[in-house]
């Protein structure tokens, strides 16, 4: 099976050199051609992926018809608010019996649209049936260093989720079917909005229980928010929802965690920004978030309070102040 892989951020990159490790031909894009050239030579992805060497299965290029052309398996791993005008830009490039695997985790702002729903706008008919997406707790760091990982793959028909787990399952990468696409998608984005919260939380200096608050009511408002828009309860408890939810608010590699940490200690959303090279997708997910709950009349206090602190300099420590004065509740609602 010849894999085009779209995204050279790390968990692109990742992906990639793990499906080119299983013997699979791999072509892997990059907007940045001089990363191109350099991975083409050191076999290293030193801008988003240092410290690892590609397999000698993937090829690197930064013209998307050549990643793309006579592919049966595409991968696209863009950041989520940049998928519609990458795919764009790609249309004539799908070969049209390719499975289409999205593996970001957003929602697209303008739309509030999920991926696959931004890639059933952009793609003929042809291709729906034919799409999956791929999430669940997992660091890109961890996965090229080969440690044990299970994610889930989830698909609107059983053999092409069957087929993508097949593809991408390995002996220290597990991957499990679901047809909940839509849960698996949200958990996947929603799940970055908590660990921000999480982040604040922990910058603040605020100890464990916090923590487990955040994510226990977290997981609540993820799935509530999910239920309205016609997820299924149990993708929630599952690996793309609990799974990651607990991962990327506990763990040091989570990028969201780190920009939340250091909103806790006081310092800007800009200047922290500036200081990345990768993408903290929570971001901007959190204001999707926010305006998709508004649409369905879904409460969401958390997604609102770091809404609050991301776009209207709200002071996060009066954000917990308002979060705990709340009016008192069955713990259901």
């Amino acid at each position: 099976m010849n894999i085009g892989v779209v995204g050279a951020g790390s968990w692109g990159t990742a992906l990639a050199t793990m499906l080119a490790g299983k013997g699979y031909p791999v072509t892997l894009w990059a907007y940045e051609r001089d990363l191109v050239e350099r991975m083409k030579k050191s076999r290293e992805n030193d801008l988003f992926l240092p410290g690892f060497t590609l397999s000698e299965n993937l090829d690197f290029t930064a013209d998307l018809s050549a990643a793309l052309a006579r592919k049966e398996l595409v991968l696209l791993v863009s950041p989520s608010q940049v998928m519609r005008p990458v795919v764009k830009q790609a249309l004539d490039c799908f070969s049209p019996e390719s499975i289409i695997v999205s593996a970001a985790k957003g929602i697209e702002n303008e739309t509030l649209l999920t991926m696959s729903q931004v890639l059933r706008e952009l793609l003929p008919s042809s291709f729906h049936q034919r799409l999956a997406v791929l999430s669940g707790p997992s660091f890109a760091k961890e996965v090229a260093a080969g440690m044990p990982t299970a994610v889930v793959a989830a698909a609107p028909r059983q053999e092409i989720a069957e087929q993508v787990q097949q593809v991408f399952t390995n002996a220290a990468f597990r991957v499990y079917t679901n047809n909940d696409m839509l849960g698996v998608e949200l958990c996947g984005a929603l799940k970055n909005v908590m660990a921000l919260a999480a982040g604040v939380s922990d910058g603040l200096g605020f100890g464990l229980n916090t923590r487990a608050a955040l994510i226990t009511r977290g997981l609540a408002e993820i799935s509530r928010l999910g239920l309205a828009l016609g997820a299924r309860a149990a993708t929630f408890s599952g690996l793309a929802g609990m799974g990651d939810l607990v991962l990327t608010c506990t763990g040091d590699l989570s990028r969201n965690r780190t920009v939340g940490i250091a909103l806790g200690q006081g310092k800007t959303l800009d200047d922290i920004l500036k200081g990345m090279n990768m993408v903290a997708e929570g971001v901007k997910t959190t204001l999707s978030a926010y305006q998709l709950a508004q649409k369905v009349g879904v409460e969401v206090p958390i997604t609102e309070q770091m809404y609050q602190i991301l776009y209207r300099q709200k002071d996060p420590r009066q954000a917990v102040t308002d979060l705990l004065s709340r009016g008192l509740k069955a713990e259901g609602c």
